[in-house]
């Protein structure tokens, strides 16, 4: 009760606050039409008429909610209901009048002022209202507020002038923040955008400044400390020079994350990051048709293998956005997966989150978990992929990425499961390793499965190139050779990958599942090929050094079982178009499973033995595109160094 009586104590204040002001708007409305000198006949309208309008309005006013707003957040919306409120409440005394009166001896046109006289003062009342909590906010006296948003656009002591390039939706909302917070520290100065509609127009009284080219000019008339990129959207091209611009001012300079690396596609202050490589390989939004995603994940029970991983993490961040019953986190390691659990448990309360420590090699494990949780859809993401050690152990590829990937296929066969999607690579195309082999017989198992009609389970196939920050990918080695001052390793000069980023893989393995009938495999169009050494300069750049002045790059011979380039297709395979720009399907499928499964078991029982040289006879059986390189350091190393030399 004793909480409950200062809410009322501030009802009841704010009412009589707009009793005096509805008053004063009845009242000034006969002052204004009758210049100030109301006739006597007008003034006993007035005097009349009074008590009906205050009481009239103020139930109108509670009824269209102009009392359930907190003042100090007034907002546009609350704006509109009072305009509303105003509007309705003023019929309702023109009605009563005419009711009583018939407008005999009524001036007609006060009604008219009396509505925006009412309209005027109460939103004006809230204003104030909004205007003296943001002045009492905080640990700061009023009068230091008050002078610092006065001072809002001007160099002040101890706050970080900040110039934002993109003067759109994106760089707005970051203003908007930093100007409702008067405690952060940055203060915005200018913006800059390329649109010439743009050019020399203002954002909430902050004028943009000129065109990106004309950055170093204008952070030095500004006296900018640093930048924001304020443009998500943004290309690779774009971002290069935008990146390229902010190095030559020598400021310290910031990104908002790409639209598909915000899960909940909300800009604020905290999305704010350090520029990345990821933002240079482009940053187009990825269009998912939600309708057809929502369709087979909303309110279903959804299992992730490899949950922990890079991309199976960001699948399960994904896969809750379109809010399933619950999603079911199995994966061996068990501290990516309590991370992911944890993760998944802030940002979702509203989904059960299951974690399951569980191996994929253990069919008992598999065959109960299926059996408690009873899985509709099932993302197989759990693999090994790093090639020069699956080089040296090739049973344990074998085992995991072949004889783990049927242990799943099989126990959502028996389960009846509605989608199976498996997460595979390009490594699987003319594989030249051990790794790229497994890989390629999974995708075999998986195409196989719709065949011949034994099972109503719709088995699909998503193959893709290297995803950026992804554990083991080249950008973290590079990164920490950096850190430790050089040299960065780079295999070959010529060598060349394909890179998308983590989230864009993500939702494009979700949009696949969603196009999938059974049998396919879809690529993920990966955009032109990387050099990595031209990656590798790029990287020590964004560290602040020169790359072959300050960090030596040394080439270092291809790994094991690595080659120069990459390949999405492999031979007998047919690109067909599909309807979504970024995928493609291929045809063709792999009927024969009673043989494809007597050569895996042969292969199992050779890793079993941990038989390296049969097993990679057995693979060439089983897959005869692959064409196991050669490896020999010494002769490797000298043929990377005549080609740097080249």
């Amino acid at each position: 009760m004793k909480k409950l009586f200062p809410v009322y104590l501030n009802l009841i204040l704010i009412v009589c606050i707009d009793i005096v002001l509805i008053s004063a708007s009845w009242y000034g409305s006969f002052l204004l039409r009758f210049n100030f000198s109301i006739p006597a006949d007008s003034y006993g309208i007035v005097i009349r008429f009074l008590p009906v309008v205050v009481m009239v309005k103020v139930i109108i006013f509670y009824f269209f909610n102009v009392y359930r707003g907190m003042w100090r957040y007034t907002s546009i919306i609350d704006m509109f209901n009072i305009v509303k409120a105003s509007f309705f409440s003023s019929l309702a005394v023109i009605s009563l009048i005419m009711f009583s009166h018939s407008l005999i001896g009524f001036s007609r046109s006060v009604i008219i002022i009396d509505m925006v006289c009412t309209i005027m003062l109460i939103a004006g009342s809230r204003i104030c209202l909004r205007l003296y909590f943001e002045m009492m906010s905080g640990n700061e006296t009023k009068k230091e507020l008050f002078f610092r948003a006065l001072r809002r656009g001007q160099k002040t002591k101890g706050t970080i002038n900040l110039l934002i390039i993109g003067a759109g939706s994106s760089g707005e909302k970051i203003f908007r923040e930093i100007r409702d917070n008067v405690r952060l520290k940055y203060n915005v100065v200018g913006f800059l955008d390329d649109n010439e509609a743009k050019q020399r127009r203002m954002i909430h009284g902050i004028p943009v400044m000129g065109k990106v080219a004309e950055l170093q000019d204008v952070a030095e008339r500004l006296d900018a400390h640093e930048v924001l990129i304020a443009i998500p959207s943004a290309t690779s091209e774009q971002m290069h020079t935008i990146i390229d611009l902010c190095r030559e001012t020598g400021l310290v300079f910031k990104t908002l994350p790409g639209i598909g690396e915000l899960i909940d596609g909300k800009i604020s202050l905290k999305s704010i990051r350090d520029v990345a490589y990821r933002d240079l390989l482009g940053r187009e939004v990825v269009h998912l048709e939600e309708g057809r995603i929502g369709d087979y994940i909303r309110q279903k029970r959804i299992l992730v293998t490899g949950a922990g991983g890079s991309i199976g993490s960001e699948l399960c961040r994904q896969i809750c956005r379109f809010r399933p019953e619950s999603i079911i986190l199995f994966d061996q390691a068990e501290s990516p997966l309590y991370d992911i659990d944890l993760e998944l448990k802030r940002s979702f309360p509203y989904i059960k989150i299951i974690p399951i420590l569980g191996d994929i090699r253990n069919k008992k494990r598999l065959n109960n978990t299926f059996d408690t949780y009873m899985p509709h859809n099932v993302f197989h993401a759990a693999a090994y992929k790093h090639v020069p050690m699956l080089e040296l152990h090739p049973w344990e590829a074998i085992l995991n990425n072949v004889a783990g990937t049927r242990n799943v296929i099989e126990t959502a066969k028996s389960f009846s499961v509605e989608r199976f999607v498996m997460v595979s690579t390009d490594k699987a195309v003319r594989p030249t390793n051990v790794m790229g082999t497994t890989k390629r017989i999974a995708e075999l198992m998986v195409q196989g499965q719709n065949c011949n009609g034994s099972t109503e389970t719709r088995f699909i196939t998503v193959r893709f190139g290297n995803v950026v920050g992804s554990v083991g990918s080249v950008i973290p080695l590079f990164k920490k050779q950096i850190a430790l001052g050089g040299p960065v390793t780079v295999t070959h000069p010529e060598v060349t990958r394909y890179f998308m980023t983590i989230p864009e893989a993500s939702q494009l393995i979700l949009q696949a599942g969603a196009m999938g009938h059974g049998g396919e495999t879809f690529i993920l169009k990966m955009g032109n090929s990387v050099k990595i050494v031209d990656m590798a300069r790029e990287l020590i750049r964004f560290s602040g050094f020169e790359p072959d002045r300050d960090i030596k790059i040394e080439y270092i011979g291809l790994r094991p079982g690595e080659k120069l380039y990459e390949e999405l297709i492999t031979k007998g395979e047919d690109i067909v178009p599909t309807d979504h720009k970024k995928i493609m399907v291929l045809s063709g499928q792999i009927c024969e499973l009673n043989r494809l499964n007597g050569n895996i078991n042969r292969i199992i029982e050779a890793a079993k033995a941990q038989d390296g040289e049969k097993i990679k006879t057995l693979l060439k059986e089983v897959v005869p595109e692959y064409n196991p390189v050669e490896y020999n350091p010494v002769k490797q190393h000298h043929t990377a160094a005549v080609a740097a030399e080249q």
